[in-house]
């Protein structure tokens, strides 16, 4: 008898790792994700968060997503609970992640170089890489259990994953959506519905409000450039490695080719604007990026056939190293040279976007904007709570008075805004009996169930709690 376990974004947005059970002593992992913020409070066995606290013997595969930290952070946590079984996840994912988990032993585990390779080496002798919109036997179940990837339109490797138990199309087809992208997200596919889903497990990110469209968002980020460089300012942007950070470039490349020959001010033309990433990790994703150009949208590669380079443009800086971050940092808090910074980590909890925001935010010349979700106890959450107020936040122990203006530009979400999500759920031809509602505050959970019931009035839609 099929059925689904929550181990984690029940209580919030992060830590995503859900279970489904094709027979009584069988099951395949949905994800294995960190908890972040006010999430990583010991609520649960295993006081940090990261102890695997439930039995993984009779688990036979892991399937990835996307490769976002909130979604896989915790796998090397799983490999170190002795799983062995298959890691199945699309052909930009495999590429991926074993940048993304390197990155995060690094920066959050261990500094034994030793350990980072042998956890890698398992890592990848696991990974099998699967091509979307074809149906796979899920290794070690016979024929007991079916899945397929599907383009979800978040991250580049983005996918929901559609499960059947048994070889045929008659059977229940059970979907995890994963994080759903907006349908006009630039580089990538829009998401499509399956055909047909019994039972889905769907994010609620955003299930109580919508994202502005691409065009606004893109003339509400250039009237935050023109103000600044009118006032001698820093754009900050905090900024995730993957997915945001080539977004934003991408729309940066696409402000920088419209306003071609024109200023800014007097003294100031738009070419002499520079745009740096400083974030290594980032520099090593987005060249990923470009070498995955076949899997880019339509539009995407059309710009590339017109000469244009949308990830890789004249203004761009990349800083690779920490002692040239922190010249960058000084640079710009004393000079009042004009530029946009892209920094992670995305909710500032950490990374060297911590540097630019303490010398920062305390001077009126600069911006802050958020681009993405920023989770409850996080850092980015303070700044966005109460930098509006002229409040404060604690950084490395000193106290800054936030003086700088600070944005929300929701249209750069990588997720789905609700109607994005509700027209997911209307494009399915044969529609669940079941919604399981997980990924998501209290708030959008509730807002996405109440327009959810309205639109399936004799579906069952659940907000798990476990």
């Amino acid at each position: 008898m099929m059925s689904i376990k929550h181990h984690g974004a029940v209580n919030g947005v992060t830590g995503s790792c859900h279970e489904w059970s094709y027979r009584p002593d069988a099951s395949v992992l949905v994800d294995c994700g960190l908890f972040q913020g006010a999430e990583t409070s010991p609520d649960r066995a295993g006081a940090d968060n990261l102890a695997i606290d439930f039995p993984i013997e009779h688990v036979t595969a892991l399937i990835v997503t996307h490769v976002h930290i909130d979604h896989v952070g915790r796998i090397p946590y799983l490999l170190a609970a002795g799983f062995r079984g298959p890691i199945l996840l699309t052909e930009p994912s495999a590429i991926l992640l074993p940048l993304v988990i390197e990155d995060a032993l690094k920066v959050g585990a261990t500094r034994d170089e030793a350990l980072v390779t042998r956890v890698l080496g398992q890592l990848r002798k696991q990974m099998v890489a699967l091509p979307y919109a074809k149906w796979h036997s899920v290794p070690g179940s016979g024929d007991e259990a079916w899945l397929r990837f599907q383009p979800a339109g978040h991250i580049l490797g983005s996918a929901y994953v559609e499960f059947r138990a048994g070889p045929k199309n008659t059977n229940p087809i059970v979907v995890f959506s994963g994080d759903l992208g907006a349908p006009w997200s630039p580089l990538l596919p829009a998401p499509k519905s399956p055909w047909r889903a019994d039972t889905l497990v769907i994010e609620s990110t955003y299930g109580d409000r919508d994202h502005v469209g691409r065009r606004e968002r893109q003339k509400n980020l250039r009237d935050i450039l023109v103000k600044a460089v009118q006032d001698s300012g820093t754009v900050l942007i905090p900024a995730f490695s993957i997915g945001r950070t080539q977004e934003l470039l991408y729309d940066l490349e696409e402000i920088l080719h419209r306003e071609k020959g024109g200023r800014l001010t007097r003294q100031l033309n738009w070419a002499d604007l520079a745009i740096i990433v400083d974030s290594p990790l980032a520099h090593r994703f987005t060249e990923v990026y470009r070498r995955l150009r076949p899997y880019w949208d339509k539009e995407a590669k059309q710009r590339v056939s017109r000469g244009r380079h949308p990830l890789s443009f004249e203004q761009l800086i990349t800083v690779e190293h920490h002692e040239d971050s922190m010249r960058f940092v000084n640079h710009l808090a004393t000079t009042g040279r004009p530029a946009v910074v892209i920094a992670a980590s995305g909710m500032c909890t950490g990374g060297r976007v911590v540097n630019y925001l303490k010398a920062m935010l305390g001077d009126p010349r600069h911006d802050v904007v958020f681009v993405g979700y920023q989770a409850r106890g996080t850092t980015g959450r303070q700044i966005q709570t109460y930098g509006p107020r002229g409040g404060y936040v604690d950084l490395d122990g000193e106290r800054i008075t936030i003086r700088a203006r600070i944005h929300t530009l929701s249209g750069y979400s990588a997720h789905a805004g609700q109607s994005d999500l509700i027209r997911f759920v209307k494009g399915i031809r044969k529609p669940p009996s079941q919604i399981r509602i997980v990924h998501g505050d209290d708030e959008a959970k509730e807002t996405l169930r109440s327009k959810l019931r309205v639109l399936l009035p004799d579906c069952d839609i659940v907000i798990p709690s476990s």
